[in-house]
């Protein structure tokens, strides 16, 4: 038996070999590190006056944006911290669709503020606790400071849209494009007991490059990626009925094992007749009904078709479940799984549906729908990348439209609510007292960098910028001013139209606190055996490649 002092020499191991591990201050130090990088690349883009990305992936493809969420999906990240913002980007946009960049850079600055009081030797968990409480007060804040936005306010919707496209590529035609949301977003609205609600899924976006900006158009209905299955099948049909069938119009082929003895030319004739009296039949029965349209989900036989041509009807074939969702609820047709249950009451209508070229492609549109619950926006645009950055500014601008609608309540922008919020959780941390007023105080700081970025980027002196807010905000209606980043001046946002909806802001403060409290709270890092073998031969693949490229 060994004596203690034997098994003491004994290495004990508990970890694979290999595994690295950093723990205490360092493993703090290295995630804020990685979290603030994050947070300093997508920095300059934050505002009307931030710069674009120019992010090639290892296919060579390229994205030029200055859009956040796209940013981050775009980066490809291997820091755990990191992935960690790159999640908070992914939570806000698929939460409010718009303060990607904002809900990033005020994670990232509340993890500084937190670093120095972690070198101030005050405890990760009472920080967590003061930021949590400054968290929940910045809420009670904005929504004593929001505004109420009714739904007939056209023009406060399209100053909240055209505010969310203000800091994108597209600001050339951000009036047309707001006035496209503003439209989109009211046709598909719908009143319930809980109030407004509107799916902008139901909203369908179709991006064709060619023209400009200023004529991308909104189809009240359903733009399809197809052609008409047939060269003989009319090409526009007026006054439309439309029968949606997921259905095969095809003739079934047998599932087992089955033969048919034919002996002569006759039985052979006899047969092929039959499946043409079946196609035939199938036409028939959608012809009775009076659909003179008619778009199916499945595959469509050339008989069929060639039957269809001469009644005048025009089909199209292979259309997807989420096409199909969208043309019932755009012409009021219901989608039945089989021609039986197809009835005049089942057909939707549509003053127009007619096939258009655009470019080399062939598109279906389907106009002028009664009361459609359902709209496309056909974007145009001199180039793929143009078409491209014009899709996300219509994401962001039709969230945010959508946002204001729902929640009814507005805020205005500019840094303002952030200078607001920032005043009055200095003022509440007093109250709090302890250590965790440090906290609270270090959580306006950092939100009062909001403003202070946007002014940097700009080109403005951000001291000078927030001396001057400050001042303003400590008077009487203060709340409303921030920065003009376009004249340099602190001005009161409602007179430049700069708005937001409330829940854009509510979210950034929740899921920048979130972020950075997981990240503070982490002591302890241990990373499995590999992923140092994998930086290496990165790094190897890296050499190799300026190697070659030096040669």
């Amino acid at each position: 038996m060994a004596t203690p002092s034997m098994t003491s020499t004994v290495p004990v191991l508990i970890l694979k070999e290999g595994t690295t591990r950093t723990a205490g201050r360092e493993a703090q130090r290295n995630n804020i590190m990685a979290a603030k990088i994050i947070a300093e690349t997508i920095k300059t883009t934050l505002g009307p006056r931030g710069m674009d990305k120019m992010l090639v992936n290892s296919f060579g493809d390229v994205t030029i944006t200055n859009d956040g969420a796209t940013i981050m999906k775009e980066l490809d990240v291997q820091h755990p911290a990191a992935k960690m913002m790159v999640e908070v980007a992914k939570t806000q946009d698929n939460e409010v669709g718009d303060g990607t960049t904002t809900a990033v850079v005020l994670a990232g600055q509340l993890l500084h503020q937190a670093e120095n009081l972690l070198e101030q030797n005050v405890h990760p968990t009472i920080i967590v606790d003061g930021f949590k409480k400054a968290s929940q007060k910045a809420f009670e804040i904005l929504d004593e400071i929001a505004i109420k936005v009714d739904v007939s306010d056209e023009d406060k919707l399209r100053d909240v849209a055209i505010t969310s496209m203000n800091s994108k590529g597209v600001t050339v035609a951000k009036e047309h494009f707001a006035k496209l949301a503003v439209e989109a977003v009211k046709q598909i609205m719908e009143k319930t007991e809980s109030g407004i609600k509107a799916d902008i899924d139901l909203i369908k976006i179709v991006k064709k490059h060619g023209r400009s900006l200023e004529e991308t158009e909104l189809v009240k209905g359903v733009v399809i990626d197809k052609e008409v299955a047939h060269p003989q099948m009319p090409k526009r049909v007026e006054n439309a009925k439309i029968a949606l069938v997921n259905a095969k119009l095809e003739i079934e082929k047998t599932e087992f094992d089955a033969k048919i003895n034919i002996d002569n030319p006759e039985q052979m004739k006899m047969f092929l007749e039959e499946e043409e009296r079946m196609l035939k039949e199938m036409v028939e029965t959608i012809a009775n009904t009076g659909a003179n349209v008619v778009f199916c989900q499945k595959g469509i036989d050339d008989v069929a078709l060639h039957f269809f041509a001469r009644k005048g009807i025009l089909a199209v074939k292979n259309v997807s479940s989420s096409d199909m969702e969208k043309l019932a609820k755009a012409t009021g047709a219901k989608i039945v799984a089989s021609l039986k249950d197809l009835s005049t009451e089942a057909l939707g209508e549509a003053k127009l549906v007619e096939e258009v070229k655009i470019g080399e492609d062939k598109l279906v549109y389907v106009r002028e729908c009664k009361n459609p619950r359902a709209v496309t926006i056909v974007i145009r645009g001199g180039t793929e990348h143009v078409v491209d950055e014009a899709e996300r500014s219509l994401h962001d601008a039709l969230c945010v439209v959508r946002n204001a609608v729902e929640d009814g309540k507005i805020v205005v922008g500019g840094g303002a609510p952030e200078a607001e919020i920032a005043k009055r959780l200095r003022d509440y941390a007093t109250k709090v007292g302890g250590r965790e007023q440090l906290a609270i105080e270090a959580f306006a700081d950092a939100v009062e960098s909001i403003p202070m970025i946007l002014a940097e980027n700009a080109g403005l002196d951000p001291i000078d910028i927030m001396v001057e807010l400050r001042a303003k905000h400590e008077g009487l209606d203060g709340q409303f001013y921030g920065v003009d980043v376009f004249d340099g001046k602190i001005r009161d946002m409602r007179e430049l139209r700069v708005l937001e909806p409330l829940r854009v802001k509510q979210q950034v403060v929740k899921s920048a606190t979130e972020a950075a409290c997981m990240i503070l709270r982490i002591d302890d890092v241990v990373s499995a055996k590999g992923m140092e073998e994998k930086e290496k031969e990165k790094k190897e693949e890296e050499e190799t490649s300026s190697g070659l490229e030096e040669l």
